[in-house]
């Protein structure tokens, strides 16, 4: 009872990296420490900017945690949140989420922080460029199909340009936009 009283005074402090992306995608989010994994996932397909359309896992340590409703050979991501994590003394491990094109994060644990009254949580606080749209193809994907919408003379430029839309700037990123689809996620209130 003391440990849960304790997680749920807890605020923890990770960062998101998109792996295989130069330069770096990312996002800093703020998480209550008694959340789960499963609440983790939403937290990160929200302030990445992904649809939720594909399947994922987390890799901690090499044990993988999911939906079993949907992944084979899963530990429910529901039944492990991240006080446990930070007991156990991981610090990093990995978030897939679509196993074709295989986005994969490192999500790593930077600190902990006691709850502040009035301190939107969970939380987007900080990040870098736009997330990949969906079903682009991996890192690989993506870096061809930006390089094709560049060439004009490309003969695939078209219908690429078409694909991603003139919207589409991997530069761009705000964290308010990203906070606010947190906030949305989960009728955010505040802690404290």
């Amino acid at each position: 009872m003391a440990r849960k009283a304790a997680a749920a005074d807890l605020v923890v402090k990770l960062k998101v990296t998109l792996t295989g992306m130069r330069p770096p995608v990312w996002r800093r989010v703020l998480m209550p420490a008694a959340m789960t994994l499963g609440d983790l996932h939403r937290v990160i397909q929200a302030a990445m900017g992904w649809d939720n359309s594909h399947l994922h896992d987390f890799d901690i340590g090499g044990v993988r945690y999911g939906d079993p409703s949907d992944t084979d050979e899963v530990d429910d991501e529901e039944d492990i949140d991240l006080a446990t994590i930070l007991r156990s003394g991981v610090s990093r491990f990995r978030y897939t989420y679509d196993f074709g094109d295989d986005w994969v994060h490192l999500v790593t644990i930077e600190g902990t922080l006691p709850s502040a009254e009035g301190q939107p949580c969970p939380a987007c606080i900080g990040g870098k460029r736009a997330c990949p749209p969906e079903d682009s193809g991996g890192p690989y994907g993506l870096a061809q199909l930006l390089e094709i919408r560049a060439n004009p003379s490309h003969p695939d430029h078209e219908e690429m340009a078409e694909w991603l839309g003139d919207d589409y700037d991997p530069e761009v990123f705000s964290v308010a936009d990203a906070d606010a689809a947190v906030a949305a996620q989960f009728a955010r209130g505040t802690v404290g």
